[in-house]
């Protein structure tokens, strides 16, 4: 699969639904005799050296539609809509054709669903269906079920159909739209229009030639023509910097002034402020709170709207500390507008318009009852300050467009169709679907505008505040984040409806930029969705990354050689099929890894990288960047942990203690007021690894005076023995598993560092004379030396181990003389030797094992056949050190294993429990039992774990240790 996905690395989205640059022409068509077919059509092809005429013959109707005769006459009389080319002129890669439809019978008809070309099931065609009052507009697809999709409110009637070019060449698209100024006795619905007896009616139809699949020619139709509705549009609002934070605002509450969450009648105070609390908390806050004190009430007296806002508690002065406020959080206040206010207090509506921006501080204004702005509007807004923005109750079509920049999607369409096709017309402008609370659950409506790329106004006019709310701000939250974070992508003009896939009734819309790509995936799957859904093409030095369930995805190679990613979907329950509670999303992203992730020990090591052309990593220069980690996911009821954008590692430990489960790691660009998502990763902590935790430094609860004894160096190596450097492989045995011990990260030879060790344990007579010179007391002194008298061991325990000490009396002994505790690793090299020896002596005779295995997590094994002369074999009895001179190991360290388990530097934690490792086994070995820990000698790989609880419990009459020194 490596060798495949390098054929693949660089070609990115671009193999699918990407705008490419077209080679093709229409040049001519060919028409039947009475001109309502096409016979053939001549296309130049623009990249061949002398522009070469290609001629296709494809005979196909230039029009089908759907007459329906209203009335009813005698059998014998002719029921007749003629149709008739008006004329045919050329127009960028094609001909612009006018129709005209007229009624030559005494029937009056409704002509409806007029569309380019005939009907194909293997072709992409949008038409009419049903007879919804309000939508009725589908995408047809192969082989799939029927998109209903939201146009424009002066297309409604539109029909969009394709016909292939032979041998691969490109298509040629049909577009037509009903002129309604030509009608001629009748009348025109949203979807049809009547016609009258000798009546008639003009189509225009579009035909242009392209290359690429179905959204190539719709892009084409909707985003650079506009949808024929303009021919020179004016982008200079969208050109201007103060406007452009709308397009990166993605949610708005609407509420009238009378409501309770704006101000509190029975506190006298303004209550917006816990509101916008309360929303932060809930789902990260709006961008944009818009308020209401007009209509309805407006007109029951003869103040005019701008009074209304004047007569609020506290006057315009406390309006407008609500503005400074939301802009200090990087929110906005937009004021109502109604232009149908004509008959109370005369006033100017310009210059009441720029007062009332004025004196409120208000960054936007809500124009009820219309769908478009006016030059004269935003003039009023700029004469105040710069930044102002328009936005409209209804959605302005393409001609309106150039004068306004944000619109909403209105709920008199309370069923949205799926796909909004008004999302693709012009880059940049700011969409906000309204969705009402107080009605039911609606899932539905959060879900359909994120996977359109466009934001949410809540309106709450209604009243009513159901218990379900909160539960479902929940998943706008989680939508919005994205939106949010994801905002360059959602306002390129690179973006792709109904990406292809290999499913149906899930659906998928790409939003790619040289930079990252990213897919948004709408659900109607009761079930849940997870498979592989979607072709992609991966790129080099890129990942893909499911941002919505925070997983890393491979894609998955095919018999065909494409690459295909996985997504997954919620199940939700099937009742809600049909409502506005249904559905369900997920949002893959293709992004540059910056972020590449280990665990090592108990650090998480983040290193942030590049990929160049030579396939070589680099450290990338990431601007205004920084990392947050998020345990499990992101959401609003945590903090992330907040890194600069270096490579480091942090204590898992210290910065996330006993979290087990998922880390998500994002990189963030913050622009502005907004943060961009450039990488995201994701790494787990398992759940009861245990992790290093200890460090060569580390001490635990020692009195704060203690200080390293000033001895030499020569005098430290006394009783110690010289290790020199070498090659080892570390590898681990133990005992009963039901508590982990650590994983084996590295088995590989690795080059050991010289050092010196104790040839013994510390003895009883060395650490009294350690109390003596440092007059160190535990904190906890429960069980200390608990087997000395009046604070001396016995004349014949001088040279025996000490014991009944703690693994912070260890190191506070081992700091006092400049020395330290080994690790396990050093432990075991000093006591194997490179040779990887089993055990300290030549063991001239391999020893046997008994195994019992008693649970999947113990083993219990007897060990036979070591001479007695080289160890204590578990008798029960402490000897002194230096007791079995015939079990020195070749570096001359002795009493290594059957003497006291010896403890190492290795603390570890696996969220639930901390332990020490030791090392060697002891002289006592209990044998009565399956449970009792496995004593006696241990091999020189046997690790035991003490598990940590205090000091004072942890002390006990078989444990000492010796330690090391580092030149």
């Amino acid at each position: 699969m490596k060798n495949k996905l390098l054929l693949f690395c660089l070609v990115g989205i671009m193999g699918v639904g990407y705008a490419q640059k077209s080679n093709l022409q229409l040049y001519k068509i060919k028409w039947s005799s009475d001109s309502l077919r096409i016979l053939g059509v001549t296309i130049i092809q623009l990249d061949s050296p002398k522009n070469t005429e290609l001629y296709f013959e494809h005979s196909i109707s230039l029009l089908s539609d759907s007459v329906i005769h209203t009335n009813k006459f005698k059998q014998n009389q002719p029921k007749f809509l003629n149709r008739k080319i008006i004329s045919v002129s050329p127009i960028h890669d094609g001909f612009e054709i006018i129709v005209d439809f007229k009624n030559e019978s005494l029937d009056t008809v409704s002509l409806q669903n007029v569309l380019p070309f005939e009907k194909n099931p293997q072709n992409d065609y949008i038409t009419g269906q049903g007879d919804h009052s309000l939508s009725r507009t589908y995408w047809f697809r192969p082989n799939k079920i029927p998109v209903n999709v939201i146009v424009p409110d002066n297309a409604w009637e539109l029909g969009y159909n394709q016909m292939p070019l032979p041998q691969n060449k490109g298509y040629v698209y049909g577009f037509s739209r009903r002129d309604k100024s030509s009608l001629v006795n009748g009348k025109t619905k949203r979807f049809e229009t009547i016609i009258y007896p000798q009546g008639s009616i003009q189509y225009h139809i579009w035909v242009e030639s392209f290359q690429g699949n179905a959204q190539v020619g719709i892009k084409k139709v909707f985003q650079d023509r506009k949808l024929y509705d303009i021919q020179n549009f004016n982008d200079s609002l969208y050109r201007r910097k103060d406007l452009e934070w709308v397009r990166h605002s993605y949610l708005m509450h609407l509420m009238m002034s009378w409501d309770q969450f704006f101000y509190n009648p029975l506190k006298k105070q303004y209550a917006i402020k816990d509101f916008v609390t309360r929303g932060q908390n809930l789902y990260g806050g709006d961008d944009v709170i818009a308020i209401w004190p007009t209509w309805p009430t407006l007109g029951l007296d003869q103040r005019n709207q701008f009074d209304l806002f004047k007569d609020l508690p506290g006057g315009l002065v406390a309006i407008q500390k609500i503005s400074d406020d939301l802009k200090s959080q990087h929110k906005h206040l937009f004021v109502s507008y109604n232009p149908w206010d004509v008959d109370t207090r005369k006033m100017n509506h310009y210059s009441g318009l720029s007062w009332l921006i004025d004196k409120t501080h208000a960054d936007g204004v809500v124009l009820d009852t219309q769908g478009s702005s006016s030059e004269a509007l935003q003039k009023a807004a700029d004469s105040v300050r710069k930044g102002v923005i328009m936005y409209s109750e209804g959605m302005a079509v393409p001609k309106d467009m150039p004068g306004i920049i944000s619109g909403r999607v209105h709920n008199a369409l309370y069923y949205p169709p799926l796909l909004n096709l008004n999302k693709y017309i012009q880059p940049g402008f700011a969409i906000y679907r309204v969705s009402e609370l107080y009605k039911e659950p609606i899932n539905r409506e959060f879900c359909t505008s994120f996977f359109n790329g466009y934001g949410t106004e809540i309106n709450i006019m209604s009243p009513g505040q159901p218990e379900w709310v909160e539960k479902q701000y929940e998943l706008l939250g989680k939508t919005t984040r994205l939106l949010r974070q994801l905002s360059d992508n959602f306002n390129a003009p690179q973006a792709i409806p109904l990406y292809p896939t290999q499913e149906d009734e899930i659906w998928v819309n790409a939003w790619p930029t040289p930079q990252k790509e990213v897919f948004t995936i709408y659900s109607a799957i009761p079930q849940g969705y997870r498979g592989n859904l979607f072709r992609v093409f991966p790129k080099l030095g890129w990942h893909f990354v499911d941002v919505f369930h925070h997983k890393l995805l491979t894609p998955q190679i095919t018999s065909t050689d494409h690459f295909m990613i996985q997504a997954e979907t919620d199940a939700f329950h099937q009742k809600y099929l049909g409502t506005n509670n249904e559905g369900a999303v997920d949002c893959i992203i293709q992004t540059p890894e910056f972020i590449q992730t280990k665990i090592v020990q108990n650090n998480l090591a983040i290193s942030i990288v590049g990929f160049d052309s030579n396939k070589n990593y680099f450290a990338p220069t990431l601007k205004d960047t920084y990392l947050q980690i998020w345990k499990t996911e992101p959401s609003y009821t945590q903090k992330p942990l907040i890194l600069k954008s270096q490579n480091q590692k942090i204590s898992i430990q210290k910065y996330f203690d006993r979290f087990e489960g998922k880390l998500v790691i994002q990189l963030i660009q913050k622009k502005e007021s907004r943060e961009t998502l450039l990488d995201e990763t994701i790494i787990e902590l398992a759940s009861g690894v245990s992790r290093l935790t200890s460090s060569d430094t580390l001490l635990i609860n020692q009195p704060a005076a203690l200080v390293v004894n000033p001895n030499t160096n020569l005098q430290r190596i006394q009783k110690m023995v010289f290790i020199p450097s070498g090659n080892f492989k570390f590898n681990q045995t133990h005992g009963d598993d039901f508590i982990s011990y650590p994983p084996l990260i590295d088995t590989n030879r690795v080059m050991m560092t010289s050092f010196y060790m104790d040839r013994y344990p510390v003895t009883n007579k060395d650490f009294e004379k350690f109390i003596i010179q440092s007059h160190y007391k535990p904190v906890d002194n429960y069980h200390f030396l608990q087997h000395w008298v009046n604070g001396k061991p016995l004349k014949e325990d001088e040279n025996k181990p000490v014991v009944y000490i703690s693994f912070e009396d260890a190191q506070a002994y081992a700091k006092f003389y400049g020395k330290q505790l080994p690790t396990e690793k050093e432990w075991q090299y000093a006591a194997q030797t490179s040779a990887l020896n089993e055990w300290p002596w030549k063991q001239n005779t391999p020893v046997t094992r008994t195994y019992e295995e008693v649970t999947n997590t113990l083993s219990v094994i007897q060990i036979k056949g070591i001479d007695s002369a080289n160890c204590n074999l578990g008798n029960g009895h402490l000897d002194p050190v230096g007791t079995y001179s015939k079990g020195l190991n070749p570096y001359g360290l002795s009493d290594l294993v059957g003497s006291v388990w010896q403890l190492t530097n290795d603390e570890y934690s696996s969220g639930s429990y901390k332990y020490i490792i030791m090392k060697g086994g002891s002289y006592f070995k209990p044998s009565g039992s399956w449970w009792y820990v496995q004593g006696g000698p241990r091999e020189l790989t046997y690790a035991q774990y003490l598990l940590r609880v205090s000091p004072g419990f942890e002390r006990n009459a078989t444990v000492g240790f010796r330690c090391i020194l580092k030149p």
